[in-house]
């Protein structure tokens, strides 16, 4: 929930060189590996979901301490696409949001890649994969949203301190808490949004090639729900990186111009997740 996009400006040269040089070749390999068990019927579930966090993300309200969050969804997405597609939708958001939105820096794109669209999709998914199958499945979903939240907010903040940005030990320790009940937060929708997707179609996460036209019509009406109204009730506040490296909000703005702007997010994030669905399946084809 408390966001962790690092903007332009507060990672070190080699910092963010580096981390833009591990993102390429990381997303590549999950592109390919995406290939392989793609099916073409997932396509539209692939585009909605990725549509949905991106509404979510645009959603930000207030978690304490003068700061506020939102969804990140990285686990959410492992859990309804397989890690491998969500590696590949979080990135397309990730780009968009700094091409078009300019959420996240663009030299720091490869670190919001690597924290968010990696290890942060891996780290959501790992709970899920060791005792989804178990007795214990509600908990790893939980716990996997929560460990999602976690990894990509203590690397995150691990960049920034390797990057030379000052942290007084009493902002770093009221972020870490801020961090934890973001984490906890998180946990709790993930589960809850994956069980009211498995009441609309029993199928849907453990198989996401069975997903039914009701689950993604539900989702895409959320997904619109959120970008066009949600910004009504989002705070104004900054958020957490923000306020370490003392930054502004975003920009306040009519609530029509807001609400375009989600609504043509959207639009471009359901395009190109459908883009990489067809090409995916061509590629598996071929």
């Amino acid at each position: 929930m408390y966001t962790v996009h690092i903007p332009d400006g507060f990672l070190s040269t080699p910092v963010w060189v580096s981390l833009d040089a591990a993102a390429a070749p990381a997303v590549a390999w999950m592109s390919r590996r995406a290939q392989r068990g793609f099916d073409q019927a997932q396509a539209p579930l692939l585009g909605v979901m990725g549509a949905f966090v991106f509404a979510a993300q645009m959603v930000n309200f207030p978690v304490g301490a003068g700061t506020t969050g939102h969804l990140l969804g990285g686990a959410l997405l492992a859990m309804t696409l397989g890690p491998v597609s969500a590696s590949v939708v979080m990135t397309g958001i990730l780009a968009i949001q700094a091409l078009v939105f300019q959420d996240g820096g663009l030299l720091a794109l490869g670190a919001n890649v690597v924290n968010m669209a990696v290890l942060g999709v891996l780290a959501g998914y790992l709970p899920y994969a060791l005792w989804g199958g178990t007795r214990w499945r509600k908990v790893s979903i939980f716990a996997g949203g929560a460990l999602s939240v976690l990894v990509s907010a203590v690397l995150a903040l691990s960049e920034l301190l390797f990057s030379g940005v000052r942290m007084p030990a009493s902002v770093l320790s009221v972020s870490l808490v801020l961090f934890l009940v973001s984490a906890v937060l998180e946990g709790a929708i993930t589960l809850a949004v994956l069980e009211s997707l498995e009441r609309l179609q029993p199928r849907l996460v453990r198989q996401p090639e069975a997903g039914g036209s009701r689950a993604v019509g539900v989702v895409a009406v959320v997904a619109v729900l959120l970008a066009s109204v949600g910004v009504l009730f989002a705070s104004s506040a900054p958020d957490a990186i923000q306020q370490i490296t003392h930054q502004s909000a975003a920009g306040t703005g009519t609530w029509l111009s807001k609400s375009g702007a989600g609504l043509a997010g959207i639009a471009l994030i359901y395009g190109a997740c459908l883009a990489i669905g067809r090409v995916a399946s061509r590629n598996r084809s071929a």
